[in-house]
C-alpha cells in the first residue's frame, strides 16, 4: 500500500476499480486536471496497473477497512468504474463494519442490479459519510460522443434497428432487467440478462453458426443503453475492444451506446479494431436517430 498524508489542498477522490481499463482512464484524467486520486482496487479483479498511482487493495465486502482509509486519506468523494461480476454474498470478506451492516446488505441482494446499486450508493453515503459521484464527473473524456466512432457509418436499415433495440431496452427497463440487446433486420436475436454483454454477443454468434440465426454475414446490431430511471453516478453501459471483438466474431454490422450516457474504454484500440474489422461504432445522440 501506498502510504503518506494528503499533499493537495484538494481532498483526492477515491476510485473503487473492478476489472479493466477504465479505471486507470479515471485515474490519469484526473491527475491530468490536477486532483489528486486513491485507487482502491478489488482483489483479483482490478489491474495489477493501478499500483502507478496511489493505492491499496480490498477484498469484497472489507467496508470497514476502505472507509478507515480513505478517512486517512482524506477523500470526501468515491467514484467506482470498471467490471465487475455480481458476487454471492458467501464470496464477501466482510470485517467487523460490514458485519454491523451485514440485515442491510443482503436485503440489497433481492432483486436486480439498479437494487443492488443504488442501495451500495446509499450504504456509502449514509453509514460512510462519502460523496458517490460519477467517473465521468471526474473523467468527462470517457463519455462515448454522438456520431460515427470510427470510419464507418450506419446505413438507413440500421438505425432503424439501432430505434428497435432502443425501443425495447425502454421498454424491459421496468423490470431491472440488462442494457443490450442484438437487433437484426427488424428483429430481436438477443436480449442482456444476467451472463452479461459479451456473454450475449458470444451466444449470438453460436446462434449463427448452428443456423439458428438465418442472416447474411455483417447484419444485425449490438445497441446499449442504460435502464430508465437508472442512477447514472454507477454502472453506466460501457464498450471496449474486447466487445467490438465479439461484435465481429458473430458477424454483425456494428455496435451503438448512447452517446453522454456509455463510457468507452481504449477508444484508440476500440477504433481500430472497429475500423479493421469493417464495423461501425455509433454514439446515438440524445434526440435518438
Amino acid at each position: 500500500m501506498t502510504t503518506g498524508a494528503v499533499s493537495s489542498a484538494v481532498s483526492p477522490v477515491a476510485i473503487v476499480c473492478g476489472n479493466g481499463r477504465l479505471p486507470l482512464q479515471v485515474a490519469e484524467a484526473a491527475t491530468a486536471r490536477g486532483r489528486p486520486v486513491f485507487l482502491l482496487g478489488i482483489v483479483g479483479i482490478a489491474d495489477p496497473a493501478i499500483e502507478r498511482f496511489p493505492h491499496t487493495w480490498i477484498k469484497l465486502g472489507q467496508g470497514g477497512r476502505a472507509h478507515r482509509l480513505l478517512t486517512e486519506r482524506g477523500c470526501r468523494e468515491v467514484c467506482f468504474i470498471g467490471g465487475l461480476t455480481r458476487p454471492s454474498l458467501s464470496s464477501l470478506s466482510f470485517d467487523w463494519r460490514t458485519i454491523r451492516l451485514a440485515g442491510r446488505v443482503a436485503k440489497l441482494f433481492i432483486g436486480g442490479d439498479d437494487k443492488l446499486l443504488s442501495g451500495i450508493i446509499d450504504l456509502v453515503e449514509t453509514e460512510g459519510g462519502l460523496k458517490v459521484v460519477a467517473p465521468h464527473d471526474v473523467a468527462p473524456e470517457i463519455l462515448a460522443p454522438a456520431g460515427p466512432i470510427g470510419r464507418r457509418e450506419p446505413s438507413a436499415a440500421e438505425l432503424a434497428d439501432i430505434r428497435l433495440g432502443l425501443d425495447c431496452l425502454r421498454a424491459m427497463s421496468a423490470h431491472d432487467v440488462g442494457q443490450a440487446v442484438v437487433v437484426g433486420r427488424g428483429r430481436v436475436l438477443a436480449v442482456e440478462a444476467a451472463e452479461g454483454t459479451d456473454a450475449m454477443v458470444d451466444r449470438v454468434a453460436e446462434l449463427r453458426r448452428v443456423g439458428r440465426i438465418r442472416l447474411p454475414d455483417g447484419t444485425g446490431v449490438l445497441v446499449k443503453a442504460p435502464k430508465a430511471g437508472q442512477d447514472r453516478r454507477i454502472d453506466l453501459p460501457a464498450l471496449g475492444p474486447r466487445t467490438v471483438l465479439g461484435a465481429e466474431r458473430a458477424r454483425l454490422a456494428g455496435v451503438a451506446i448512447t452517446a453522454g450516457a456509455a463510457v468507452v474504454a481504449d477508444p484508440v484500440e476500440l477504433v481500430a479494431v472497429a475500423d479493421r474489422a469493417g464495423l461501425f461504432v455509433y454514439g446515438i445522440p440524445g434526440e435518438g436517430v
